[in-house]
């Protein structure tokens, strides 16, 4: 099977946050898109067929979860990662980010530490502020080009009484694969101090040549601490249908987000999220292998075109998902003059490092998950606007 990742979709007048945004976020309509972490390709043809198999039937009404949803789901994690999920793990949920908020709710109480890993996505730190706990920051430590985790620092707030750990894995915005050991070493610590954490492994299938992403959930001892949080959504370009799924090995962890979700009588049910989440994990496979390929080389092409025209701009090498994490501190300008240089100057609109934390500052967050000739030639705008 082909598919055409270089083609053309406009997405403007749809609502799309990413480009109908732009004016309210970087006050100017007309910067190249390439922040919000959703992509500008068409999604699996089975996805769209499904989608509209569904909306053909005229009665769009309360929706239950059917079994088949939690096969396609448990099917996919045992073929793709060798992950065996039992049925009873499963919790339905309404996205990553409300799971987060849940999980903080469930397993901390106001005032006490809850320990994130920035630069992060920034809703990893929101969740925490907005319940009325404390962040404990600990900061990836990025040494010879490459990010890793400060397990000392990450175990003297465990000794202090943290008991939640939200770690993001594969992790965004930096683009590592933690390696099994690395894994093991943070689960080893949870254990020691009866910790829970919950693994964000949205981005699990968005992995490049080479590089194998370990569940967390998978190693020794870990189904008494870890909940993982997986869905399609970034793998297949449907996070706006808002589906996402806890597997939680452990009953009363099971029974602590559940209570979360239910005081606020959310549910996740929807008919076309539901319709879209088993067609994707049923039949996009093809779709996916062909879009990491594209986006494999997307990613060697901005590599060198950073090399030879921008210098000034190292790229992190991404180990997974479709954003590249640039190191701008070579520019010598601080983070405002970072963000209009790209806005104002260059027309570019990606992520500001800063965003994701303090450990985010001098560093932009560039989504490739577009046509590669997009890529490049927002690449060249910038080049252009440093000459």
């Amino acid at each position: 099977m082909s598919f055409d990742f270089d083609r053309e979709i406009s997405r403007a007048g749809t609502h799309s946050v990413k480009w109908d945004g732009c004016a309210e976020y970087f006050g100017r309509a007309d910067v190249m898109p390439l922040w919000v972490a959703d992509m500008d390709f068409a999604v699996p043809q089975a996805v769209t067929e499904a989608l509209q198999a569904r909306a053909a039937h005229p009665v769009y009404g309360y929706t239950q979860f059917p079994e088949e949803l939690y096969d396609a789901l448990i099917t996919w994690l045992h073929r793709r990662h060798g992950w065996q999920v039992e049925r009873e793990w499963v919790v339905m949920a309404p996205g990553v980010v409300p799971s987060l908020y849940a999980a903080v709710a469930a397993f901390s109480q106001a005032g006490e530490s809850v320990i994130v890993q920035p630069p992060v996505y920034f809703p990893f730190m929101s969740c925490v502020t907005e319940a009325g706990r404390k962040l404990a920051l600990n900061p990836l430590k990025l040494e010879h080009g490459r990010y890793r985790v400060d397990l000392t620092q990450f175990e003297e707030y465990a000794a202090q009484g943290a008991r939640l750990l939200l770690l993001c894995s594969p992790h965004n915005p930096v683009g590592r694969v933690w390696e099994r050991q690395e894994l093991q070493d943070v689960l080893a610590i949870a254990k020691r101090y009866d910790m829970v954490v919950l693994s964000d492994e949205i981005h699990a299938d968005l992995l490049y040549p080479g590089m194998t992403h370990t569940p967390l959930a998978t190693l020794e001892g870990a189904a008494d601490h870890v909940i993982t949080t997986v869905a399609p959504s970034k793998t297949f370009n449907i996070p706006g249908l808002g589906l996402s799924a806890l597997v939680i090995p452990n009953p009363a962890h099971r029974a602590g987000i559940n209570k979360a979700f239910g005081l606020l009588h959310v549910s996740a049910a929807n008919p076309f999220s539901i319709t879209a989440f088993s067609a994707a994990y049923n039949h996009g496979e093809a779709w996916l292998d062909a879009l990491m390929a594209y986006l494999a080389m997307t990613r060697d092409a901005v590599r060198e075109f950073l090399q030879t025209r921008l210098p000034q701009i190292q790229l992190i090498e991404p180990e997974g998902t479709y954003l590249l994490w640039l190191d701008c501190r070579l520019l010598g300008m601080n983070d405002k003059q970072l963000k209009d240089f790209f806005v104002l100057k260059a027309g570019v609109g990606m992520s500001p490092g800063a965003v994701f934390g303090e450990a985010g500052s001098g560093f932009m967050r560039l989504n490739i998950a577009a046509p590669r000739n997009n890529i490049m030639a927002a690449l060249e705008r910038i080049a252009l606007s440093l000459d």
